[in-house]
């Protein structure tokens, strides 16, 4: 059985590409990724205190979520 190897970032690197998605490798990685799911977590509680219906949590979401991936996953993929 083959060991799965690690992934290594190149030198100045703020993230690794791991499966199609990126990880923080580096300090300013985690200072982009913390603030990236603090924000993830925050729409949600947002979203969940200000809807009428459990139907609307996944209707209002939605565009924070998709939107704030994408712009992640661009300075992900620019700075690794």
């Amino acid at each position: 059985m083959k060991k799965a190897k690690k992934p290594k970032a190149r030198k100045g690197a703020w993230f690794v590409k791991v499966r199609g998605s990126y990880l923080p490798a580096s300090r300013q990685g985690w200072l982009t990724y913390i603030p990236y799911v603090s924000f993830l977590c925050a729409s949600m509680i947002y979203v969940n205190q200000t809807a009428s219906t459990v139907i609307e949590i996944p209707i209002r979401i939605l565009p924070y979520w998709v939107s704030t991936a994408i712009v992640m996953h661009w300075v992900a993929s620019r700075n690794s």
